[in-house]
């Protein structure tokens, strides 16, 4: 069973997500900023993990940053609806390639299949 870590501050569309990865078999872990994200980056070592980047305590970004400070490197896929071009190079630039999500651009459908794709499931 995958595991993913998945670290978004909007409670609605978390619980979506949530029981969109549960429904497919998935071990969810979660976080509501970007503070308690990173925390649970280093202690469940997920095989993926979503990230939003507008969040209380720390932003995505720099979690992403700090992720990748620390050693891990489960793949990460960032959700957003920032859709300008600083944002994602920034992203791209931390990551070296991460995938970049415009959630409302997006179903819950579509993302749960780039993330089985981008785990090879």
């Amino acid at each position: 069973m995958k595991k993913i870590l998945i670290v978004e501050d909007d409670k609605d569309f978390l619980w979506i997500l949530r029981e969109s990865f549960n429904n497919q078999d998935f071990d969810v872990v979660y976080a509501e900023n970007g503070e308690d994200g990173l925390g649970m980056a280093l202690k469940e070592k997920p095989d993926l993990i979503m990230i939003d980047i507008l969040m209380p305590k720390m932003n995505g970004i720099e979690m992403a940053k700090k992720i990748k400070e620390k050693g891990i490197e489960s793949p990460m896929i960032f959700l957003t609806n920032l859709k300008d071009e600083s944002h994602i190079s920034q992203v791209m630039e931390i990551t070296g390639g991460a995938d970049y999500i415009v959630k409302a651009d997006v179903p819950v459908s579509s993302i749960v299949e780039r993330v089985k794709s981008k785990l090879g499931i």
